[in-house]
Parts: structure tokens; C-alpha cells; sequence
């Protein structure tokens, strides 16, 4: 854990670093990705969010046993000759992705297994130093229609340092806290992009593969810190902007596609609230994983800077991004916090702490209770 210390305090030095005056923050760059980073001036980023094409190579239409069709992955950004093809385009934009990393900086990658093992093998060759795979476990998965296979119920994220040697950021405590005061395994279990998230156009998703915002939120708030530069080299509708912009980090996207532009433009200009409460699951209420605090604060029940206090209204409370609560000069988890407090052994922190909602007054497990609804059939 020193060692991790340590590391981490390069971070702390960041403050220090000027910003390079010509950084297009708050920018979307049109036109192919590699050629946008490479106007971008070397070691100016702080991190690189990047969600490529993942080369589906599906053949043919995709329908469900009614024969409806499956609106998948067919746009022609996802298609490429070959593999070799791929290797090529993932080789050029990782060594971009590299030039403009600072030496502190960090890569963030997601994919399936159709891609995900490639762009891992390209990355080792470049330098880049993997930390973490970390494996998204979707609680509501698209189902294998043909019932030929598994069901493809998760995609794998690599984080990755540039080098073994290499400095870099990790807020330990914060994703602690933001797990109830457990430490942050490396497979989540979040819900797909769904509900009133998702961003539609004449009824249909307007983006096939967009991602969840609590995903970004959670990439963001464990490996940056407010005012880092966050690159995302396939910018899409903007998830990693919108997300971005809510946790006072900077950004710059790169989106070759006018119809994504537009509609991240639009999105992040609108500063959308943290509101994933209206996801639709197909979670089973019997598999349910154990919901932390920080689940809510990402979703959006309980956000950041909303306060909480006692049913007696003796103490109020300033909820923080990582889910830790603030008062009287003092902080913690909702148990530790509430614990202090009353000079007690042990507090229910679910019980102990309320919140208005509609103008009623509620403990915090209604909220709990909402979110779990929120993720069943």
C-alpha cells in the first residue's frame, strides 16, 4: 500500500504543471482521431478515456425469435478489412495516445472479446504498464438471441500507467468510500446504458454502443482529480464529456461523425444532472448485488452536494463526489460519520440519515429501496 502511496502522490504535483496554453478544452475535434491527437501538443493530458470500434464483423442482420430486428453494431466506423487492418488503426491512435499522455498520465480502454486482447497485446508493445482489467458485469445484458453461446454479459476495461516504473493517479480512498467502506473490487456491476440516458433520434438509439455515465463517473473520480485533461479519442454522444464537466474535470473529444457531435454538444452545453434512477433492468431481484452509497450518488438519487441530517435535525451533512459525507469539520461513510457524531459504537447510517425528497422527509434506505426497484425485472 506505501508503494501505491507513493505513486500517487505524483498527482499531487500536477497543480504546478501549466496548462499548455493551446489545449482545445471543452472542444470536440471533427475528423479522424489520429489526425486530431496529433495536433495536440506532446505530454499535455492527464488522461485517455478511449472506447474504439470493437470490429464486430457481424454478418448479415441480427433477429430476435419473433423476428423483430436487433438494432446492433453495423456502422461502417465498426467495419475493417481485416485484422491486420485493426491492429494498424489500434497501433497509430495508442502511440498517439501515448505522445500526448503526461509521464504521470494514464490510458483507460474498454472493449469485448472481440478487440479487447488485441488492443491489450498493442498497448504492452508501446509501453503502457497495465494496473488493472477491470471486468463491467452488466446487470441487464442483451440476451444471445441465436442461443448458440453464452450470453455476452460483461466488456473488460484495461487501465494501464506508461510505463512499470511510471507514476500515476489512483483516489484509493475515495472508491473505498464510494463502496460503503470496502475496498473497490475490480468487477463492477452496473446496468447498460438504458431509459432516459439514452439518446434517441426518431425513436431509435442515436448511438448503438454508448456507455453508462456511471461508468465514466467512476473511471473519472478513481484516476483524476478536478481540472485534469481528459482525452477521449471516440468521443461518441459524449458520455466522457457530460461526466466530465459534472466532476469539474476538462475535456477534449474527438468525434468524426457530425450526428455524435451535434448531439454531445447539445448534451454537455444542457449539463445534465446525475439521474440514472429511470434505468431499465433485467436484473433478478435474488441475484441483487449489495448496494453502497455511491451507487446512489452515481445514479443520481442522492448527488453530490446534497445534504443529508438526522431525523432530530441536530446535524446536516454535505454529501462529497466519493460518496463520504462532510459536517462540523468532520467526514467519513455515512456509518463512520453518523457514528462520530453521537459518540456511539456503531450506526446504521441507512436509518440514521435523512433526505428530503418531493418535501418529504425520508431516510436515505428509501433511496436505497428506489434503486434497487430500479434494477429488477
Amino acid at each position: 500500500m506505501e508503494k501505491l502511496k507513493t505513486r500517487a502522490k505524483g498527482a499531487e504535483k500536477r497543480e504546478g504543471i501549466p496548462r499548455a496554453p493551446d489545449l482545445p478544452l471543452g472542444r470536440i475535434l471533427p475528423g479522424d482521431c489520429i489526425a486530431a491527437m496529433r495536433s495536440l501538443p506532446a505530454a499535455s493530458i492527464d488522461l485517455v478515456f478511449a472506447d474504439p470500434p470493437y470490429n464486430l464483423q457481424l454478418g448479415g442482420d441480427l433477429n430476435r425469435p419473433d423476428g423483430s430486428h436487433v438494432d446492433a453494431v453495423t456502422d461502417d466506423w465498426d467495419r475493417f478489412e481485416s485484422m491486420a487492418a485493426y491492429d494498424a488503426f489500434t497501433r497509430a491512435w495508442l502511440s498517439e495516445a501515448r505522445r500526448v499522455l503526461k509521464p504521470d498520465g494514464a490510458l483507460w480502454v474498454i472493449g469485448s472479446y472481440h478487440n479487447i486482447f488485441r488492443v491489450g497485446s498493442i498497448l504492452q508493445d508501446l509501453g503502457f504498464w497495465i494496473l488493472n482489467d477491470i471486468i463491467w458485469r452488466k446487470t441487464n445484458p442483451m440476451p444471445n438471441f441465436k442461443g448458440t453461446r453464452f450470453t455476452n454479459a460483461h466488456e473488460t476495461l484495461i487501465w494501464a500507467s506508461m510505463g512499470e516504473k511510471a507514476r500515476y493517479h489512483f483516489n484509493y480512498r475515495a472508491m473505498k468510500t464510494l463502496n460503503d467502506e470496502l475496498q473497490m473490487r475490480s468487477d463492477w456491476v452496473l446496468p447498460i446504458c438504458a431509459g432516459a440516458e439514452r439518446l434517441k433520434a426518431n425513436g431509435r438509439k442515436l448511438h448503438p454502443t454508448q456507455k453508462p455515465e456511471a461508468l465514466l463517473y467512476r473511471v473519472l473520480l478513481a484516476t483524476t482529480e478536478k481540472g485534469d485533461v481528459v482525452l477521449d479519442p471516440f468521443f461518441g454522444t459524449g458520455t466522457t464529456g457530460a461526466v466530465a464537466k459534472r466532476l469539474g474535470r476538462q475535456w477534449i473529444g474527438c468525434e468524426r461523425e457530425a450526428a455524435y457531435r451535434a448531439a454531445a454538444e447539445q448534451r454537455i452545453a444542457r449539463e445534465l444532472p446525475l439521474d440514472e434512477s429511470a434505468l431499465a433492468t433485467m436484473q433478478s431481484p435474488r441475484s441483487a448485488p449489495k448496494v453502497a452509497f455511491g451507487a446512489l450518488v452515481e445514479a443520481g438519487l442522492i448527488p453530490a452536494g446534497s445534504t443529508l441530517f438526522d431525523r432530530k435535525r441536530r446535524w446536516f451533512a454535505t454529501v462529497r463526489a466519493d460518496g463520504s459525507l462532510i459536517c462540523e469539520g468532520k467526514s467519513g461513510s455515512i456509518h463512520g460519520l453518523g457514528k462520530d457524531l453521537q459518540g456511539a459504537p456503531s450506526c446504521n447510517g441507512w436509518m440514521f440519515w435523512h433526505y428530503e425528497n418531493g418535501g418529504a422527509v425520508q431516510p436515505i434506505d428509501a433511496a436505497r429501496q428506489l434503486y434497487l426497484l430500479a434494477t429488477e425485472d
